[in-house]
């Protein structure tokens, strides 16, 4: 993955107690980011003693951190979590946000607490509906945004189109694709087809003005057929953990054969630098997280279980998308699209 990563230092507020792993994996990953990026300002939110016995050595001049005495467990109900923890990590976090004192979030913590928080704390910006939490998925030939993957179960044909928006312009300044090909996530690759939600989705994206294909089916998904695929939470999830549960399940098929017997690990010897490339390929933790799109600032969450390095592509995307004004551009965007007559979105 090749983040673009010029332009001024931003600073990133890192819950560092959320995860399945805690400060012993989130704190160095971070300060693997403060060090290879040294205009950068690492904020860490959490417990002081916690985070400095895990940094294990002085803190790098472009670390600091931000006290909080509560953490939202993974387990916990996020609204209720949220209500009772007021000093907990995301939500001191996002105060940074809020504040001015950050340009992003990265959290490893409980999902719906992040999005719950991000909302709650951040708001929606001006003209979206619904935020939408977005994803980057292996192809043959480089990152895709998948959205939605989690923020909304029920979504409408306009908040489709609005998700089509706001991930178009986050894989053109995150990702550097120039004129994304957006597509719906439906039963068939002819346009217009699926049910009723998705024709009506089909009609507002020809009428977007954004570089919109049609339809493709999740058998079209690895080939890379648009770099931005729109779809419902539920669908989205569930592609997504399908995704990566058969990328684990076929390397662990692999290992078993390889080391079943004498041949197998001869047969190993002579394929592992093309193992190490297909490993790279489906290298998960590159992408670093799912930005939550829509909302007043960069919120980037991350897989539970990541560990140090994959939050250090946590911050490295957090920081891109903040430097790059991805929640500016969403907003510039959907201001210009609302202002246009009918007749002249219809015409782009």
């Amino acid at each position: 993955m090749s983040l673009r990563t010029g332009g001024t230092g931003v600073r990133v507020a890192v819950d560092a107690m959320g995860g399945d792993h805690g400060v012993s994996e989130v704190v160095p990953g971070a300060l693997d980011h403060a060090r290879s990026h040294p205009d950068d300002r690492m904020i860490l939110v959490g417990d002081d003693a916690a985070i400095r016995a895990a940094a294990g050595a002085a803190l790098p001049a472009n670390v600091s951190i931000v006290p909080a005495s509560q953490v939202v467990a993974m387990d916990e109900h996020p609204a209720l979590a949220l209500r009772e923890k007021k000093d907990s990590t995301i939500l001191v976090a996002m105060d940074l946000v809020r504040r001015g004192d950050a340009d992003a979030v990265v959290t490893a913590g409980h999902t719906g607490a992040g999005m719950a928080a991000a909302v709650l704390r951040l708001g929606r910006l001006p003209g979206v509906d619904r935020p939408a939490l977005a994803v980057q998925m292996v192809t043959a030939s480089g990152p895709m945004v998948l959205l939605d993957i989690g923020a909304n179960p029920d979504s409408t044909p306009e908040n489709l189109a609005q998700f089509a928006r706001m991930g178009a312009i986050f894989a053109e300044r995150v990702l550097g694709v120039a004129a994304p090909r957006v597509a719906l996530l439906s039963i068939g690759e002819e346009k217009g087809k699926g049910d009723a939600r998705i024709q009506r989705a089909t009609e507002l994206l020809d009428a977007s003005g954004l570089r919109f294909e049609g339809n493709v089916e999740g058998k079209d998904l690895p080939l890379h057929l648009a770099d931005v695929v729109v779809c419902d939470a539920v669908l989205g999830n569930v592609v997504m953990k399908f995704f990566e549960g058969l990328s684990g399940f076929i390397f662990d098929l692999w290992r078993t054969e390889f080391q079943g017997s004498l041949r197998g690990r001869l047969a190993y010897l002579l394929l592992r630098p093309g193992i190490a490339r297909i490993r790279h390929v489906f290298d998960y933790e590159r992408a670093g997280g799912s930005p939550l799109l829509g909302v007043r600032g960069t919120v980037i969450i991350t897989h539970g279980r990541a560990r140090r390095r994959m939050i250090g592509f946590a911050c490295d995307v957090a920081a891109t998308t903040a430097r790059t004004r991805v929640p500016d551009l969403i907003a510039e965007s959907l201001a210009a699209s609302a202002a246009a007559p009918a007749g002249a979105r219809e015409a782009s």
